[in-house]
């Protein structure tokens, strides 16, 4: 994806929008920037030089944000993954598509003035705007829109998984994926699924991106479709264009004048890598910055607290869970998955770590949605997990490991969890670990208990949760189905499977949300091996002179129209 508001609304839109908007006043003091890029030991000397009650600030038409860029590791849509490098290519490119950040179920214009679903559900036509032009003062039209796509599958690499599962490949991309004229796209199902869920894909996935073939292909090399080139560098249309980017430092954009929506507000976008709290709290305290993202709970509480900036938070679609692997072991028994979830102190997680990170949810689809079950209330209960433990043969429990992120939440659930899993018998060790490491053993599966976060969510559909979390149409190791957690986790039910692929083809929309509320009853039933703790909640801190910024919940939060007011 892939999540905003606390409870699940009647009115699912409602239910969609970002919320939490809070603490407007004060003042911000500020330190100077130095060619609109800031070194962080320089701007933290230069800040705590300022007299006091010195007013500096951010160059006004200059946004500077500070981010943690551990995940961002490519450029190019085709292999981007997580959620940091959407925000960044919803800033350099344009989709066919957008979603409207308060009513996200709304597919609005983006590079497709019109389109048209046919009636039997298999094919999508979009008409393309004209005078649109890349970066590079090429002319974008429906066959670089055309190539693009066809590029992901061919590459084949982590972006083509969503495509996949919609029955593309490399081998029909270019029959079902056309261009019959310069304003005319056509895309052609290759299996029946819903077309909506094919145009929140278009909307909200990095590899729906429109590329500049021309620009890409005079850096290809040896046949890579110019990734090389890409990973570390843009060829698009969008309201900014990518001045440099350098690894877990610092990524800038300008203005692209050429704009087709006009040019942006803001002359330069200033991206910094900054991981620890208190620097980020440190900077933005003092003006250095005018966002700032990540920030732990108690950093985010204290700034709330004083009332000098403003808080957004907005609820993403992904999920905090504990996975295990069903694959052997004791975690492929349903009565100790069982156990486990009865083991998860979900309510105390979410009262005293998830503030500011997330909020209960207990679901493997989103909140928010039409078809979201209410939540079923677990509860932490040592008891009834002692005894499905002595009935499964381990009455005395067992020794196992809990692999996690070595950063807030990640490893205070998993020291909660340690410590309840110890109340039934079970010893847990916990591993601490970078994302390689924690995630690199699930897509290997080889772990028994992850603390991590993940799921789809970008798209609102119930369909986007489940393929993520649950669906795993080839349990073999052989598979490789890497991007899917449920294959991941070794959980294998045919009969959820059948009715996923079953429910994504319903057309009658109230027939599709009981066989989506079937699904998540039988997953309940089956003891799936996931099991979803908090949904995600992102909270940024902003200045209080910044203007028409709104967080988006598919993270394709766009600078376009942000000004500051001074």
């Amino acid at each position: 994806m892939q999540n905003k508001g606390d409870n699940v609304a009647e009115d699912p839109t409602k239910a969609m929008t970002p919320v939490f908007r809070a603490a407007e006043a004060g003042r911000v003091l500020a330190a100077g920037v130095r060619a609109g890029v800031l070194a962080l030991g320089t701007a933290c000397a230069l800040a705590l030089a300022l007299p006091a009650g010195a007013l500096a600030k951010t160059p006004q038409d200059q946004l500077i944000v500070g981010m943690s860029m551990n995940n961002l590791l490519s450029l190019d849509p085709a292999a981007a993954t997580g959620n940091d490098v959407v925000e960044i290519a919803a800033n350099l490119y344009d989709y066919l598509v957008e979603l409207d950040p308060q009513r996200l179920t709304d597919v609005k214009p983006g590079l497709a003035e019109q389109w048209e679903i046919a009636p039997d559900g298999r094919q999508l036509t979009f008409h393309i705007r004209s005078g649109v032009t890349f970066h590079s003062g090429y002319a974008l039209t429906a066959h670089d829109a055309a190539w693009s796509l066809q590029r992901v599958l061919k590459l084949n690499l982590a972006l083509a998984t969503a495509w996949k599962s919609y029955g593309f490949n490399a081998g029909n991309a270019e029959q079902l994926i056309a261009a019959p004229d310069d304003r005319t796209l056509v895309i052609r199902l290759p299996k029946a699924t819903d077309p909506k869920l094919v145009l929140y894909t278009l909307a909200t996935s990095v590899s729906s991106v429109v590329l500049d073939r021309r620009t890409v292909m005079a850096h290809d090399r040896n046949g890579d479709l110019g990734h090389a080139w890409l990973s570390t560098r843009a060829a698009g249309s969008g309201a900014f264009k990518l001045d440099e980017w350098r690894a877990k430092d610092v990524l800038l954009m300008s203005r692209y004048d050429g704009y087709w929506r006009g040019p942006a507000r803001l002359r330069r976008v200033v991206m910094r890598h900054m991981t620890e709290s208190q620097a980020l709290r440190l900077m933005i305290e003092r003006g250095d910055i005018d966002i700032a993202t990540g920030m732990s709970v108690p950093d985010i509480q204290a700034l709330q607290r004083a009332g000098d900036l403003v808080s957004e938070g907005v609820q993403r679609g992904t999920m905090y869970y504990a996975a295990v692997s069903a694959r052997e072991g004791p975690f492929a028994d349903a009565r100790v998955r069982l156990a486990l979830r009865s083991l998860i102190d979900y309510q105390g997680i979410n009262a005293s770590i998830m503030p500011g990170y997330g909020v209960l949810h207990q679901r493997p689809v989103q909140r928010g949605l039409d078809a979201t079950l209410p939540e079923p209330g677990y509860a932490l209960d040592v008891d009834a997990a002692r005894k499905l433990l002595a009935e499964a043969g381990y009455p005395q429990g067992f020794k196992t490991t809990i692999r996690v992120l070595a950063e807030s939440p990640f490893i205070n659930i998993a020291t909660s969890l340690q410590a309840t899993l110890a109340q039934a018998g079970i010893q847990a060790a916990i591993l601490p670990g970078t994302g390689n490491q924690v995630y690199g053993a699930m897509r290997e599966r080889k772990f028994d208990i992850i603390v991590g976060r993940g799921g789809g969510g970008a798209e609102p559909h119930p369909h986007s949760s489940l393929r993520a979390l649950v669906y795993n149409p080839d349990n073999r190791d052989e598979a490789r189905l890497t991007n899917f957690q449920g294959w991941r986790t070794s959980f294998f039910s045919p009969a959820i499977n059948a009715r996923i692929e079953e429910a994504v083809t319903q057309a009658d929309p109230v027939r599709q949300k009981a066989m989506y509320q079937d699904i998540q009853r039988e997953f309940e039933r089956e003891v799936g091996a996931i099991f979803p703790i908090s949904q995600m909640l992102d909270t940024v801190m902003l200045t209080r002179d910044l203007r028409d910024y709104h967080g988006h919940p598919a993270v394709t939060t766009r600078y376009h129209e942000v000004y500051k007011q001074r």
